[in-house]
């Protein structure tokens, strides 16, 4: 430091983001042992938001909302496409290209999903009022955007 202190100590229990890190850890924990029996995964969730109303979209529009590399939604498609969850057919648009939309099977399934996402949030944030869950999305939101900014 400039002033010839050195920083306190790091204390885990003092750290937000100590804390961030460990609840996301136990709720990806919790959402993906309710998602696997599904068929669903916690990564393919943007996917599965994004299509989940009957859209059909490119990847790069994946890419995008789902906030990832082509290169990594590429391969989550691939792995969706061999699982049953997503197909693709040809963009009509763009002969190189090619729209990807949920299967039968897989829309079938998403309302049960996101019954599991709703109850795990419910338990995540058991005895927190309304106002406090209001308050914690907006501060983890701003720390995203700071984080992304």
């Amino acid at each position: 430091m400039q002033d010839g202190k050195s920083p306190p100590p790091w204390d885990p229990a003092s750290s937000a983001s100590f804390w961030i890190n460990r609840a996301s850890r136990q709720i990806l924990r919790l959402h993906e042992g309710r998602l696997r029996p599904l068929g669903f995964g916690m990564n393919q969730m943007p996917v599965l938001h994004a299509l989940g109303d009957g859209a059909a979209l490119s990847q790069k529009e994946l890419a995008r909302g789902a906030r990832v590399e082509q290169p990594t939604m590429a391969e989550m498609l691939a792995r969706m496409e061999r699982d049953g969850v997503v197909q693709r057919e040809p963009n009509p648009d763009d002969a190189r290209g090619t729209l990807t939309s949920l299967t039968r099977s897989a829309r079938l399934r998403l309302p049960k999903a996101k019954a599991a996402l709703i109850q795990g949030e419910q338990e995540a944030t058991a005895g927190l009022s309304a106002e406090e869950k209001v308050l914690l999305v907006s501060l983890l939101q701003r720390v995203v955007s700071n984080l992304e900014g």
